[in-house]
């Protein structure tokens, strides 16, 4: 199959295919406050996250709050949940009335998916806060109730942090239309990661429109949960910029398999034939050597041109070797074009292989294809 793994240090960042990209970036809707909530998926960041209030106007937290909640971010750092969570328990003991108690249980539990532990305390912190709008408490609020399928809570929480949701109050149901556009998302931040691209149904939810790599378990079409603060950012040659959001968890699976095919493809307009078909018959073809580049952490969490294809030049952030089709090499050496392809598909199996030789009778003196294998 070709498909290599992401090195140690390294992580998979699949390029957008711009072609009219959906609606605007969304970098803007997200918290604000990433000093107070640095949000799950980096452990080394767990200590940067810990809620710092002490020049508020109330008077200050004990010292046993603050060395309790210390010693439980640097247990969440250790994927220790359950001693942190007695920690942070004894915390909002000592300081009830303090909404970064709460504040911090919540985010707990988003960490470990206790998504009803995550909404009652979130409710608590948002109960005490001290402004009406804006608070990234909200969000993390969003996120549990969006996690739950609580939609007039996470509709309230949505319009508590300040965006407008289509409907307002008045409607109680799933928050359609907030129209917040394109934006990618990093699959398995703590594993396999790999960023691909897909279209945002609302704050924390994106339907990935790229066609994962296998390693990944995920899915063109699948609905993922994500948090709120962008890791990294996507830039165009158009002046657009397109936040990078960690995976949480799957919300919501897709019955479409994953398949990938070598493809013989004379030249770009026979590859990109065999885009549109699957496009048109609402479905995905992805050509995963040209449109998967592997990254370092540093590179990947940055931001980095989204590499549309358009440039002359190899990209210096790309590790992946140069001449070798496959996921671990988008360019040849002197940009020359390699006939053979490795391509993913994303189409009922029903219909997959009538997707191909479709494709193949429009010109069979430039294409063929071999090797159909289902791998997700």
């Amino acid at each position: 199959m070709g498909n290599e793994r992401p090195s140690e240090g390294t992580w998979l960042d699949a390029r957008e295919r711009v072609s009219g990209g959906t609606g605007r970036p969304g970098a803007a809707l997200s918290p604000r406050d990433s000093s107070k909530d640095r949000q799950a998926g980096n452990a080394r960041n767990w200590q940067a996250g810990i809620v710092r209030i002490f020049g508020k106007g109330r008077h200050r937290p004990s010292a046993s709050w603050r060395q309790a909640t210390d010693r439980a971010f640097t247990l969440i750092g250790d994927g220790r949940y359950e001693d942190a969570g007695a920690l942070l328990t004894r915390a909002a003991d000592l300081e009830p009335w303090l909404s970064e108690s709460w504040f911090n249980l919540a985010l707990l539990h988003k960490f470990r998916h206790d998504w009803e532990q995550a909404r009652a305390a979130g409710l608590r912190a948002v109960a005490l806060l001290d402004r009406e709008t804006g608070a990234p408490d909200w969000w993390n609020v969003g996120i549990a109730a969006t996690a739950l399928q609580d939609w007039p809570l996470a509709r309230r929480a949505w319009q508590a942090y300040g965006l407008r949701v289509p409907g307002g109050a008045a409607v109680s149901g799933e928050p359609v239309g907030m129209d917040l556009g394109s934006a990618a998302v990093r699959l398995s931040p703590e594993g396999e990661a790999e960023v691909v691209w897909g279209r945002r149904l609302d704050p924390a939810r994106l339907e990935v429109l790229s066609i994962p790599l296998p390693s990944s378990g995920r899915r063109w079409g699948e609905v993922v949960l994500h948090d709120g603060v962008p890791h990294g950012e996507r830039t165009t040659a158009a002046g657009h910029a397109y936040p990078v959001f960690d995976e949480i968890e799957l919300w919501a699976p897709s019955p479409v398999p994953t398949w990938v095919v070598l493809l013989e493809a004379a030249t770009e307009d026979d590859r990109d034939a065999l885009e549109q078909l699957a496009a048109d018959a609402g479905f995905a073809a992805e050509d995963w050597s040209s449109s998967v580049r592997l990254l370092c952490r540093m590179c990947s969490e940055s931001r980095m041109p989204s590499d549309e294809g358009d440039e002359e030049h190899l990209d210096p952030h790309d590790h992946s070797e140069p001449g070798h089709p496959g996921p671990l090499g988008h360019r040849t050496d002197g940009l020359l074009w390699v006939p053979e392809r490795e391509c993913g598909l994303a189409a009922p199996a029903s219909l997959v292989r009538g997707l191909l030789d479709g494709w193949v009778a429009d010109s069979p003196d430039s294409r063929d294809w071999r090797d159909l294998e289902e791998v997700c």
